[in-house]
């Protein structure tokens, strides 16, 4: 029984773990470059630059440089504030000689109802949020899309006194979006996915141990 119990505790610990952020496998499969051929006498080859191409990317495996300048923010504020009253009175002074009797002594026949209600609710509400991100990095062409459009991924990981950081990029780009020196910014990736974290000593030390991240997924109150 208590190995039993010892190992729930265990499976909920471990779900409560933060997992470390993980690199993807390398995307290095760029298509060979084609052969150079001289059989037909020809100096200009399949493989040969344009002396009018440019160096922006538009094929499967080429690189481009994105300039990540995220900023947003966001403020909601809410009040509500209601009022209530309701008053009801009621009374038969002259009832069939009643007033006459000894019943009008200890009843007053004019104010046999008196009753009223009040209510009032106030609430307010507000939220703030901002978010800063600006970072640089370069991501690699993995597919080409039907219409022309480039499916990019990149990853960049910098350790600094045992500490990751380690930032993740995915999206779709279209070539006209790019600018003259292979660059693009991250504001016009459609389906954009960034993810900023890091691996270590302090980014554990600004997470909650195990035992509370334990404690407050069981604790009813």
């Amino acid at each position: 029984m208590k190995k039993a119990a010892l190992a729930v505790l265990v499976s909920l610990a471990a779900g409560c773990m933060y997992p470390p952020v993980q690199m993807k496998q390398s995307i290095d499969d760029q298509p060979p470059a084609p052969r150079a051929k001289y059989t037909n006498g020809s100096i200009w080859q399949d493989t040969s630059s344009s002396l009018a191409e440019d160096f922006k990317a538009r094929r499967k495996g080429d690189i481009v440089t994105v300039v990540i300048a995220e900023q947003a923010s966001a403020t909601k504020e809410a009040t509500t504030g209601t009022k209530r009253e309701t008053g009801i009175s009621a009374g038969i002074p002259y009832f069939m000689g009643v007033e006459t009797t000894g019943l009008a002594n200890w009843m007053n026949l004019s104010n046999l109802i008196n009753a009223s209600t009040s209510s009032k609710y106030d609430g307010s509400g507000t939220t703030t949020r901002k978010d800063v991100l600006n970072a640089t990095v370069s991501a690699r062409v993995v597919d080409v899309l039907p219409n022309g459009n480039l499916r990019i991924e990149g990853q960049r990981s910098v350790k600094v006194n045992n500490e990751d950081q380690v930032m993740l990029l995915e999206g779709t780009i279209r070539p006209r979006d790019i600018s003259h020196d292979n660059m693009i910014s991250s504001a016009m990736i459609a389906d954009a996915r960034i993810t900023y974290s890091g691996n270590g000593i302090i980014t554990d030390r600004q997470q909650p141990g195990w035992l509370m991240n334990l404690v407050d997924k069981i604790w009813p109150f």
